[in-house]
């Protein structure tokens, strides 16, 4: 007997349907059963779809898709009806989708092949739980969860929030106790978070090789979904495993494949307290939720990692205040314009320069995206570079401007498309500060002028020469202003966004900040919060103010303070001394000058430490430069806390290296021996040669500093 006629006899009809050709071939049975002619045959897929009943062919659709996605077999109970929508009778259907291999074949075409077999409709009264259609009621809570579950996994912004969306669902009839997202980390199973559990209860699994025996480890090599419907089936089919999962006593688990862009990117487990049969109906809740989980997680991992590359653009970038400056306070502020990159066009810095002064810089790339914050960075690390060397204020911003053009135009080179992006420039207020006279030689280059607070509290703008923006002509004059500011007084340089936000105009911002410089405050934070709160409100930290959603311009601010009485420090005891190269026999000079200056010094290893570098600094202008060597040694501070700093300056560029000279080497051993008995020590460029310094520091006690 054939196997037709045996499952005819049985009223079941064998059926084979080609999505990608449309085309439904149907056994006599089955033909019979769809109310058709009872005969083999081939029919077009229109015609065996208007055999089904529409709320069922719905059902029966999504059931396949599931089925596809998972690989597993397709199952449900369909209505028939006849050509005027009368149901004739009620069949099961159960069918396996292959997919196609031949060349010509579409990657996603498949044959579905089954059987329909007829059932006996449930009398009334009957409680068949496996064989009761779903009821309109569960479908509409279905719908209502996963819409409720789409959105909040929508709007979850890190994995951790997520992970807490993912453990808070409430599944319409069979909602799981508890929950694990695996990850994959090479060939090992990672957990990347779980709920429902207590701590330490992952230990088992945060680093189990794939190629184990456990169904989260199969999930991620196969990319297919594994239902365990009770502790038996999970027993039967992964025994190495199951003891790590009976402790938990659940009586049901689904392991489903997280699934982004194509690529399994993980697994997600569901385990139940109760038994769960995963009918096709709880297995397409337990996939669609499975999807959204993944592309929740993928945008949280893609959002986590810009949100570090920005931290780390922001640690890396982000303006700071340098040392205190003798006799002088110093505040800053930096309020960018806001959203994801916390870093923008605007800067402020503070430079220590070779003579001893520092400078004040404050400036503003044109715009607000990442293109001006790189400008930003790579203009701030030029004007430290040129500031280093010693240059005058005018020299300084005159460099700059030629390196931001020659930046710019190399922009414009790499990114030349049809229409490349325009130049960018950038305003700058240059200051170079001499704490001990009071004193700013200021060149500005298309910034806002400064405004000066007297001792009184009067505010007045200090009008400045200047010249154009940097980056608009590579050969532009900047002339130099100086601006003496008496003790008590306070000095403010800002961007114009401090200025212009809000609507305003140069003059009607100026009108609107004057009332709160001319405020009296002890205090420069005080002053710094009070403009950014002028503008913004009020600020949460002493170098980023507030993150609003919405900002109009960066900001920076920078306030400078005189102070009207000073600390009173001892006067530092000073010597100077010049070494020709005729003259080598002054190097000895040099040391006794040194140990005369270090006469009361606590501890007398340090002296003879200070003299030996003296020899070799002075030794190696000497022998490696044609010119001479001037040594500036200088005391300073208390009785005990007394700082030795020690420079000899020549008027040559090459910087000297430090190398490791064998035994019998007759050189190459002075940054050495600085390295080893020197507390601080350091080479500058100047504008004209170079300075190779050393400090040492008094303690109480001798043999230790």
């Amino acid at each position: 007997m054939r196997t037709e006629e045996v499952l005819a006899a049985i009223a079941t009809g064998l059926w084979r349907w080609d999505n990608a050709a449309g085309t439904v071939t149907l056994d006599a049975e089955a033909a019979r059963l769809l109310g058709l002619p009872p005969e083999p045959g081939s029919y077009r897929e229109s015609a065996v779809r208007s055999r089904f009943h529409p709320v069922d062919w719905n059902e029966i659709y999504g059931v396949v898709n599931l089925a596809v996605a998972e690989g597993s077999l397709a199952e449900a109970r369909l209505r028939i009806v006849d050509e005027r929508g009368q149901v004739l009778r009620t069949v099961r259907s159960r069918s396996k989708p292959v997919f196609r291999t031949d060349e010509d074949a579409d990657s996603e075409a498949y044959v579905l092949y089954g059987t329909l077999q007829e059932v006996a409709e449930p009398q009334p009264g009957a409680t068949d739980a496996a064989h009761t259609p779903i009821t309109g009621d569960w479908r509409r809570s279905r719908e209502a969860f996963l819409l409720d579950a789409g959105r909040a996994l929508a709007e979850a912004r890190s994995t951790a929030e997520v992970l807490r969306v993912a453990g808070s669902l409430s599944m319409p009839g069979f909602s799981p106790d508890g929950l694990a997202v695996f990850g994959s980390a090479g060939e090992r199973l990672t957990i990347i978070g779980h709920h429902g559990h207590s701590m330490g209860d992952e230990e088992p699994f945060t680093d189990m090789p794939l190629d184990t025996d456990y169904p989260a480890a199969e999930v991620v090599r196969t990319g297919r979904a594994i239902y365990l419907p009770s502790p038996e089936e999970y027993r039967r089919r992964y025994p190495a495993t199951w003891p790590l999962a009976r402790r938990f006593g659940r009586q049901s688990w689904a392991f489903l494949p997280l699934v982004s862009s194509g690529r399994t990117m993980g697994a997600w487990m569901a385990g139940f307290q109760h038994p769960v049969g995963f009918s096709p109906d709880e297995r397409a809740v337990l996939s669609t939720v499975a999807r959204m989980l993944a592309q929740a997680l993928a945008r949280a991992g893609v959002a986590e990692t810009e949100r570090e590359l920005s931290l780390g653009l922001q640690r890396s970038m982000m303006p700071t205040l340098g040392p205190e400056i003798p006799g002088m306070t110093v505040a800053a502020r930096y309020v960018p314009t806001g959203g994801g990159l916390q870093v923008g066009g605007d800067w402020y810095d503070m430079i220590p320069l070779p003579n001893g002064r520092i400078a004040l810089v404050i400036g503003d790339v044109q715009g607000h995206d990442v293109r001006a914050a790189g400008l930003m960075g790579q203009l701030r690390i030029a004007l430290r570079a040129y500031a280093s060397e010693g240059h005058r204020p005018d020299a300084v911003l005159a460099r700059a401007s030629r390196f931001l053009s020659g930046l710019t135009d190399a922009y414009e080179s790499v990114e030349g498309d049809t229409e490349p992006p325009a130049p960018r420039f950038a305003t700058c207020l240059y200051a170079e500060v001499d704490p001990e006279a009071g004193t700013l030689d200021i060149a500005r280059a298309g910034h806002p002028d400064p405004v000066v607070i007297s001792a009184d509290g009067t505010a007045v703008i200090r009008q400045t020469a200047g010249g154009l923006p940097l980056g608009i002509e590579t050969d532009s004059d900047y002339p130099t202003t100086r601006v003496v500011l008496e003790p008590g007084e306070t000095i403010m340089l800002c961007t114009d966004g401090l200025i212009e936000t809000g609507g305003h105009d140069m003059a009607t911002g100026w009108t609107r900040l004057r009332p709160v410089l001319e405020k009296p405050v002890e205090d420069l934070e005080q002053l710094a919060d009070a403009l950014v709160q002028a503008v913004h409100g009020p600020t949460s930290h002493y170098t980023t103010g507030p993150l609003a959603d919405r900002r109009e311009d960066d900001i920076a601010v920078l306030v400078l303070r005189r102070e009207s009485a000073p600390a009173p420090e001892a006067a530092p005891r000073r010597s100077v001394l010049t070494i020709a190269q005729a003259e080598p026999e002054r190097i000895s000079v040099g040391r006794q000058l040194v140990r005369e200056l270090l006469h009361d010094w606590s501890d007398p290893e340090q002296v003879d430490s200070a003299v030996l570098m003296v020899s070799e600094m002075a030794t190696n202008v000497l022998v490696h430069t044609d010119g001479d060597a001037l040594m500036v040694a200088e005391i300073s501070g208390g009785q005990g806390e007394r700082r030795l700093r020690v420079e000899v300056a020549d008027a040559s560029d090459e910087l000297p290296h430090k190398r490791r000279p064998g035994e019998m080497a007759s050189s190459g051993r002075g940054l050495v021996l600085m390295e080893m008995l020197a507390d601080a020590w350091g080479v500058d460029p100047r504008g004209e040669g170079k300075s190779i310094w050393f400090e040492l520091y008094e303690s109480d006690e001798p043999g230790i500093s």
